[in-house]
C-alpha cells in the first residue's frame, strides 16, 4: 500500500516479487497455522501466485480477472485464462484465486452495460474461487443491495473487500469473509498504525454476530 504510485504488471520488476516473498515467508513463520493470502499491486497476479506458492500461502487477491477496465495505473486487461494456466504450470492449483469485480479505484465505463451481477457470473464461469465486492475507493463500503444481488446469483464464496467497520459489518449477512484494512488503523486511516482497541471491538462484534446466527439456526431447527 505504501509503494505509491503503483505500476501495472508489465512495469513491475522482479525485485517486487523477491521482497514480497521475503515478507510473506516471515509472516508464514510468525503465524504457521493461520490461512494467509497476498495481493501484489497493481494487477500483478502472476507474481502474487508465485509469492503465495513460495511462502506457503493459501490464496491471492486478483485484479482484472474478467472484463477490462481503466484503473489509476492505466488499462487493466482481463487475465483469467493466462492466470489460471500459469497457476497450473507452476503446480499451484491448491492456491485459491479470489477475484475483484467492478473493483474500487477504477472506471468501468467501457463495461457499463454489464452490471455487477453479470460480472460475477462471468467470474464464476471463468473458474474464480471467490468473488470480492468493494465500494468506489479504499474505506468505502460496497452497496448492500449489490452484495445481496450477487449473493443470490452465484454459488461462489463472497468477500467484502472495502469499507467494513464495526458498525456496518452486520449488514452483510451470509457473507463468507471480510478484507479489513483501514478500519483497523488509528482513526481509520490506511497509512496509520494498527489500533488494537478498534480491532478488538470489530472482532467482538463479529463474535456476537456469529453467536446470533448460530442461535437463530438452532432455533429454526428446534421449531
Amino acid at each position: 500500500m505504501h509503494d505509491v504510485p503503483y505500476v501495472t504488471a508489465k512495469n513491475c520488476g522482479p525485485e517486487v516479487t523477491a521482497v514480497m516473498t521475503r515478507v510473506c515467508s516471515e509472516v508464514r513463520q510468525t503465524v504457521p497455522l493461520l490461512p494467509c493470502g497476498v495481493q501484489v499491486l497493481a494487477g500483478n497476479n502472476e507474481s502474487a501466485l508465485a509469492v503465495a506458492l513460495s511462502s506457503g500461502f493459501q490464496f491471492i487477491r486478483a485484479e482484472g480477472f474478467v472484463f477490462g477496465h481503466v484503473a489509476d495505473e492505466g488499462i487493466m486487461e482481463a487475465c483469467a485464462g493466462p492466470l489460471l494456466r500459469y497457476r497450473r504450470a507452476i503446480g499451484a492449483e491448491h492456491i485459491f484465486v479470489f477475484t475483484d469485480i467492478k473493483k474500487k479505484h477504477c472506471a468501468h465505463a467501457i463495461t457499463a452495460d454489464v452490471d455487477v451481477v453479470g460480472t460475477a457470473k462471468a467470474a464464476e464461469y471463468f473458474l474464480s474461487d471467490g468473488i470480492i465486492i468493494t465500494g468506489q475507493a479504499t474505506a468505502d463500503p460496497p452497496s448492500v443491495k449489490e452484495y445481496h444481488s450477487v449473493k443470490q446469483s452465484v454459488s461462489l464464496p463472497i468477500l467484502i473487500g472495502s469499507g467494513v467497520t464495526a458498525s456496518n459489518v452486520q449488514q452483510y449477512t451470509g457473507v463468507n469473509g471480510f478484507i479489513v484494512g483501514s478500519h483497523f488503523k488509528v482513526e481509520g486511516h490506511w497509512k496509520a498504525n494498527i489500533d488494537r482497541q478498534r480491532t478488538q471491538k470489530f472482532m467482538d462484534n463479529i463474535h456476537k454476530l456469529r453467536l446470533e446466527i448460530v442461535s437463530q439456526t438452532m432455533g429454526e431447527k428446534c421449531c
